[in-house]
């Protein structure tokens, strides 16, 4: 596991094979970007936020310099995870192709999108972005959405 602190103490873990499998998925959507839903749930007091899943989209179109996709055909995903494990959507994760792990204006109004979209039920989403080659994860920076910024964890 790793633990990464953000702007106000609030903790960030993740399981580091996670975050290894992330970058897999991304190497092998090279040279286009690709991302996807970030699964977890905060603990009793809100301060710890586990990250513990991923859902690929079934919907997507990638290009090196932009990804789309759609929750079409996941509702279910979803539902069921809760359900059943307790996990619902805690943010987005997607690569830079040959790129920087800096947030770009298209991702942050992505993120205010989510932010403020009357289905989604937290105010605080994670963003996940990943800098991939050919056949590396070069880096990775999570943010956090808070009062109308992306503020990177350290």
């Amino acid at each position: 596991m790793k633990i990464i602190k953000s702007h106000n103490d609030l903790k960030l873990i993740f399981d580091e094979n996670l975050l290894a499998e992330i970058g897999r998925i991304g190497i092998e959507h090279y040279p286009n970007e690709f991302g996807g839903f970030l699964i977890g749930n905060y603990s009793q007091d809100f301060k710890t936020l586990y990250l513990n899943h991923i859902i690929l989209p079934k919907k997507f179109v990638g290009y090196p310099y932009k990804f789309d996709r759609s929750i079409d055909g996941l509702e279910n995903v979803f539902e069921r995870l809760f359900n059943k494990k307790g996990l619902y959507y805690i943010g987005e994760w997607h690569t830079h192709p040959n790129g920087s792990t800096k947030y770009s204006q298209t991702d942050y109004n992505a993120m205010v999108a989510i932010a403020e979209h009357k289905t989604v039920s937290i105010t605080n989403p994670i963003l996940l972005i990943l800098s991939v080659t050919a056949n590396k994860l070069k880096g990775y920076t999570f943010y956090v959405y808070d009062n109308k910024k992306l503020l990177t964890y350290e």
